[in-house]
Formats: C-alpha cells, sequence, structure tokens
C-alpha cells in the first residue's frame, strides 16, 4: 500500500519551518520511535546509577510536607545522622528501581502504532514525555515498589517514618499518598523519571541537528 503523505499543514506544531515540505506517516512514526526512544533511555541512564537522584537537585527525593520540620527538629537533638541516613536510603532505593523501566520503554517504543505518533505529532510540546506517562506510569509503579520496599526496609527510621506520617496525614499535615514511605519514594521516583525524560525531550526539539539523527532533524527541525 502506498504510503500517505499528509501535508505541512499539518505538521506545522512540529515542523515550523518545513512548510515546503511533505512528511509521510511512516517517517513520522520513525521519527517519534527515536524520539520516545532517546529520551527515555537517556533519562533511565542518568539516573539509574549512584547520585542519580541523590545528586541532582531537580529530581531529588526530600522529605515530605511537615516531616522536613521534623527533621529538622532531629537535628537539633543530636539526631541528624538518622535523617541522612533515610534520606539517603530513599534516594539509593529510586536509583535502583529506575533501570526496571528500560525493558517496558524499549516494548512501549516498538508498540506504537502509526496513529499514536500522528497524535504525538500533532500534539505539544510534552507530547512525547505524555505518552510515556500515560503509557508506562501504572505499571512501572508496580515494578518499583517491591525495589523502593527492599531497599527501605534496611533502614531503622523507615520505620518510624511510617508511624509518624501515619498520624500527620490523619492531622492533615502530610498528604495521604505520602505516609508510606515506599510508596512515596514510588511516586517521586517516576515523578523524576518523567521530568528527566521531559527535558530530553526539549533538548531534541530545541536542537535536533545535535542529536546526529537525520530522522528525527526531519520530523522535529526547524
Amino acid at each position: 500500500m502506498r504510503r500517505r503523505e499528509f501535508t505541512a499543514a499539518l505538521s506545522v506544531p512540529l515542523l515550523p519551518g518545513l512548510a515546503e515540505a511533505a512528511l509521510s506517516e511512516g517517517d513520522a512514526a520513525a521519527g517519534v520511535r527515536a524520539a520516545l526512544e532517546r529520551g527515555a533511555l537517556a533519562a533511565v541512564s542518568l539516573l539509574g546509577q549512584s547520585d542519580g537522584f541523590l545528586g541532582n537537585p531537580l529530581v531529588r527525593i526530600p522529605l515530605p510536607g511537615q516531616l522536613e520540620d521534623a527533621a529538622k527538629l532531629m537535628r537539633r537533638l543530636g539526631q541528624g545522622k538518622k535523617v541522612d541516613e533515610l534520606v539517603t536510603a530513599m534516594n539509593r532505593a529510586a536509583e535502583a528501581a529506575v533501570p526496571m523501566a528500560r525493558p517496558l520503554f524499549v516494548s512501549t517504543v516498538k508498540a506504537l502504532s502509526v496513529e499514536d505518533a500522528l497524535k504525538i505529532v500533532r500534539g505539544s510540546s510534552t507530547s512525547v514525555t505524555d505518552f510515556f506517562a500515560g503509557k508506562t506510569r501504572s505499571p512501572l509503579g508496580e515494578k518499583f515498589l517491591p525495589i523502593v520496599t527492599q531497599a527501605t526496609e534496611k533502614v531503622s527510621l523507615a520505620a518510624r517514618y511510617n508511624a509518624v506520617a501515619g498520624k500527620a496525614a490523619g492531622l492533615g499535615l502530610v498528604r495521604g499518598e505520602d505516609a508510606n514511605v515506599q510508596r512515596y519514594v514510588t511516586r517521586k521516583a517516576l515523578d523524576g523519571l518523567f521530568l528527566m525524560i521531559g527535558e530530553e525531550e526539549k533538548k531534541i526539539r530545541a536542537d535536533p541537528v545535535k542529536t546526529g539523527s537525520a530522522i528525527l532533524r526531519k520530523v522535529f527541525g526547524r
């Protein structure tokens, strides 16, 4: 079957500089797949290493809400080492969980339909990241939680966190979704992962030539 061509008018949101050219559906799909894979795997590599979370202020996982204030009190009482141990364990847990995303990201890219690719091309400046989040966030949460649980259970303060956070949530000082350290870290790990995928998407859109990919230059070029 002949590949259909869709006009430059259709691709204007992403391709304002290619008004004179038509982009095939096959090219659109290939370009979106390349952008998805490049952005996702770059984010996984960046975060899934020592200090990927802990050393990155954009994604570093702190204690939530009013518990941060409680931690300051603990430091004044000479228990800062325990607080640091928990915060470090939380971030190390996220770093350990993130590599589990790689196989799901790759399979999601391979399963991308032409229809999905066209929606992404026609979509907003974060459409690549939004697509990934919509397809993978829930299953990734299920994969991350056991790893995060195993990592944080080694820290004695984690159980104390859950006890204190549960009471704080009852008083409205901590959000219910943050009252369990394992689920809190899992959520923040996912937030950080998709944030960094978004950063990679921005780089691709800002300078597709720099990627060295001909198809990315064709689909996302200005």
